[in-house]
């Protein structure tokens, strides 16, 4: 397997596949996940010749069950780290959820003269959290009741999540996908409980309003309107006001896990925009 180390002594595990002198395609996956959660992704654009690349965060998956640095700017300088590691340039980063707020930060501080697109899906930013300066944000307790549910029973709350509001399994109608469920939380329980724990802070409390203002490439954002985990309204409809050379794309009835069940049409999309 490939790490790379930290400054502060932190492993982290990343995939690198297809040809090294093709476009890289770096995917951030999205809480409490891992690299794994990208696989109908990655090997979609590795057949159509790209290079892909996608690391687990600090604390998830295989990289370091490290006991600090669970923040965004740890999480953005760790992809750093990997892409000055393999030396990536001309790069297409593509973030969901926690994810897409991490490639918000990459961008703004560490993408300079690396990255040529960026796409946001499902994303946190601006902030998630209600404030008076973001009042239509979640309320502080529906996070502290995220926590109370990784702190009481993480291995019990990660099957609730994603065989309802994660996939939209709780839509009536919806077709229920076990195996879906299932590898949720085989990439959930692999990673660490206080990365988890303290990463609730880091996706619900991070403002990127900066961020987005400084990001100065292309960038896409795609938002499913019944996304239940991060709703649309108070993110992608506010980060799209804030891009300079932002694009937004919203998907009637979509959820907040639609790159898993709604693969063709969000591959066909980003290839489209990749190409463009």
């Amino acid at each position: 397997m490939s790490f790379i180390t930290t400054d502060d002594g932190t492993r982290i595990f990343y995939k690198d596949w297809g040809p090294k002198n093709a476009q890289p395609i770096v995917f951030h996956h999205g809480w409490p996940l891992s690299s794994d959660d990208w696989d109908a992704q990655m090997l979609f654009f590795l057949a159509q010749g790209y290079r892909v690349i996608a690391h687990d965060r600090r604390g998830h998956g295989r990289s370091s069950q490290v006991s600090d640095g669970h923040d965004m700017d740890h999480y953005a300088a760790d992809a750093a780290a990997v892409a000055e590691h393999l030396d990536l340039r001309n790069a297409v980063h593509v973030g969901h959820s926690t994810g897409g707020g991490e490639v918000a930060r990459y961008v703004a501080r560490h993408g300079a003269g690396r990255v040529a697109k960026a796409v946001l899906i499902g994303a946190v930013p601006p902030i998630m959290l209600k404030t008076d300066a973001n009042p239509g944000g979640l309320p502080i307790e529906v996070f502290d009741g995220i926590r109370a549910a990784v702190a009481a029973n993480r291995a019990q709350f990660f099957r609730d999540f994603p065989s309802g509001p994660f996939y939209g399994f709780n839509r009536d109608g919806a077709k229920v996908d076990a195996g879906v469920i299932d590898n949720w939380w085989r990439q959930g329980m692999s990673g660490s409980a206080k990365a988890h724990y303290e990463g609730i802070k880091a996706f619900s409390e991070t403002d990127f309003t900066q961020d987005l203002q400084a990001m100065d490439v292309p960038t896409l954002v795609l938002h499913g309107d019944d996304d239940q985990v991060v709703p649309i309204a108070d993110s992608a409809l506010l980060t799209i006001k804030l891009l300079r050379h932002g694009t937004l794309k919203v998907y009637p009835g979509y959820p907040h896990g639609m790159c898993t069940t709604h693969a063709d049409v969000i591959n066909a999309d980003l290839l489209a925009f990749i190409r463009g």
